[in-house]
């Protein structure tokens, strides 16, 4: 178990990680040293119960919440269409 104290910024950012589709819970754990069940129990902790139900179903059994289960390459998921971003401007094509 992690003893970890978060701030209050960063528990948004891990709830905002966990809700995310592509982002594993390998990549919170790397990011924030806390496994997937510290992530599952802060969610718990920070969420309305209906919230973190919701959150769980679709968490559950999902492929791109685990790095193993992953059928494509680890990388950047963005879109052909979507604009580069740089330096806080977003360049032409």
């Amino acid at each position: 178990m992690t003893n970890k104290k978060f701030s209050i910024r960063e528990i948004d950012r891990i709830i905002e990680m966990a809700w995310e589709d592509r982002t594993t819970f390998e990549a919170i754990e790397f990011q924030f040293g806390i496994p997937e069940k510290e992530v599952i129990k802060l969610m718990q902790r920070e969420l309305k119960p209906s919230s973190f139900r919701l959150w769980r179903a679709r968490v559950q059994g999902r492929k791109t919440k685990h790095q193993n289960l992953r059928n494509f390459d680890a990388g950047t998921f963005k879109c052909s269409r979507q604009k580069a971003i740089s330096g806080n401007k977003i360049s032409k094509r």
